[in-house]
């Protein structure tokens, strides 16, 4: 719907006011500027005089068979392709249907965070609007997103350059302009778009859009698998900008946790610590043989404000991202490895819960506080789990008396409470694959399931319990993460399973 000038003219406007028209308007029709306008007959007729007029003076431009709009801009809603990418990671869009003039837009982090982030090639439906440093385009619409796109590799051959998809299912082997073939080798690993036009015999034509790395360098699968589903890379200069203007935030507002002797207990190849742990004896008479367990928690939310360019990155990513060869973090370096780790020995924002056990397991109370915190060591599943077993080492040794035997035995305690609410307990093996300094596969092997996997499973499961709690209480939306119900299906294959191993069930 064309917008109506906030003073509309009697008579002929002259072209300021007309050019200032389009502008607001983003694009309209002779009849709607017209109607706009209040003109009528001979008035028509002189508008499209000055319509042609403009346009002859590179003031206007045509949009479609009848609408104008001002030169260099682009109309409120348009289909776009994502065309480039810059060093920062954005990604630029053009129209699909587009005068020469038609200027290209950076295309801004989605705020819904709406599946996987948009990727080149893709093609999508998008608000325009002026921004201080140009166009931006905002996500209404994903359209045929990948279907005009192909990840494959190079394969030269005679006077042909060819695209075969690395997806085994695609037919979709492209031919490659001779002008597009002379930088690239034989097993480059590249993203191509399909081009328009007919294709009814033979290959189709294709574009490179970006030449990735090579077939056989063993990092390709995450290679593949990062542009096969959207994973969004990088981030932009004023994400990064923000990310490194960040301190930790002093104790206004906080309670002081940096006594109390926090660990954190985490995979031996863990990047970040994203909690921590502490237990303690109840010192309160009527609460004799309970424990009060604290698990602590990065806060991310001291760093990452509402509507900064953080936020909308983090909401565009939805989260991290783990391969076996690395990481695309939801967050920059220096905050998910950073001021967002848990790390030993510094002061670190955090949300915290003191939970109240008493001696059968029962938990009989909670305490939320935002906090500031300093863990006091940092260990792997396996070293706390060799120090219970009696193996010490530099790092467990000097706390095992204050903290390891405390956090194990108010960890018993609720098991007690654990094995009450009779929950699912499955057991399934796991494996780990070791990866050599190439990237390659050097091994695979049985990852162990320790006590300490389950206590630290436990004490996140009950701070979670928690968090529900309290948003319950305090009548907070929120979201519960449910198990759906089984199929009839399953339900009878289960039966007949229980009853050849003599377990009649209805």
């Amino acid at each position: 719907m064309v917008k109506t000038p906030k003073r509309p003219v009697a008579g002929l406007p002259d072209k300021e006011s007309l050019v200032a028209f389009l502008r607001e308007a983003g694009e309209a029709e002779k009849a709607d500027i017209a109607r706009a306008f209040g003109l009528k007959g001979a008035e028509r007729r002189a508008l499209r005089d000055m319509l042609k007029e403009l346009e002859a003076e590179g003031r206007l431009g045509k949009r479609g068979r009848k609408g104008f709009s001002e030169a260099g801009a682009l109309p409120p809603v348009g289909v776009v392709d994502v065309v480039d990418r810059d060093a920062d990671g954005e990604l630029y869009v053009e129209l699909v249907k587009s005068s020469e003039d038609a200027p290209r837009a950076v295309l801004m982090p989605d705020r819904e965070g709406r599946g996987p982030a948009p990727g080149m090639g893709d093609r999508l439906l998008v608000k325009f609007s002026r921004g201080v440093e140009g166009w931006e385009a905002r996500l209404v619409k994903r359209l045929d997103a990948g279907t005009n796109r192909v990840l494959g590799v190079i394969r030269k051959g005679g006077r042909e350059t060819r695209v075969e998809p690395v997806d085994k299912r695609s037919k979709d082997v492209l031919l490659v302009p001779a002008a597009q073939a002379t930088d690239l080798r034989d097993g480059d690993l590249v993203l191509a778009a399909v081009e328009k036009g007919e294709h009814r015999y033979g290959p189709k034509r294709g574009k490179i859009i970006e030449n990735i790395g090579r077939e056989d360098d063993p990092r390709a699968a995450s290679i593949i698998a990062i542009h096969a589903h959207g994973v969004p890379t990088g981030f932009s200069e004023a994400v990064e900008r923000e990310a490194e203007d960040q301190a930790v935030p002093t104790l206004k507002g906080r309670e002081d946790l940096r006594h109390v002797p926090f660990i954190t207990i985490d995979p031996a190849d863990a990047r970040d610590h994203d909690d921590a742990v502490y237990a303690e004896r109840d010192e309160d008479p009527a609460n004799a043989g309970g424990w009060i367990v604290w698990v602590a928690i990065a806060d991310v939310a001291a760093y990452v404000r509402p509507n900064t360019a953080l936020d909308r990155e983090a909401r565009a990513k939805g989260n991290s991202t783990y391969f076996p060869d690395r990481v695309e973090p939801m967050l920059p370096e220096v905050l998910s490895n950073g001021l967002c780790s848990l790390k030993q020995g510094e002061n670190r924002a955090c949300m915290a819960v003191r939970m109240v056990f008493d001696k059968d397991g029962r938990k009989t109370g909670h305490k939320f506080t935002r906090g500031l915190m300093r863990s006091h060591a940092k260990l792997s599943y396996e070293q706390a789990q060799s120090a219970i077993d009696g193996l010490l080492d530099d790092a467990t040794g000097p706390i095992m008396e204050a903290i390891l035997y405390p956090l194990w035995n108010a960890y018993r305690t609720m098991l007690k409470g654990r094995e009450r609410r009779s929950p699912l307990a499955i057991e399934s093996p796991e494996r780990r694959i070791i990866m050599s300094p190439d990237g390659g596969i050097a091994g695979i092997e049985p990852r162990k399931s320790l006590e300490a996997h389950r206590l630290i499973e436990e004490m996140m499961i009950q701070a979670n319990v928690c968090a529900a709690e309290t948003l319950e209480k305090t009548h907070t939306p929120l979201i519960y993460r449910v198990h759906d119900t089984p199929s009839q299906e399953k339900i009878f294959n289960l039966a007949d399973f229980l009853h050849t191993i003599g377990k009649p069930w209805n």
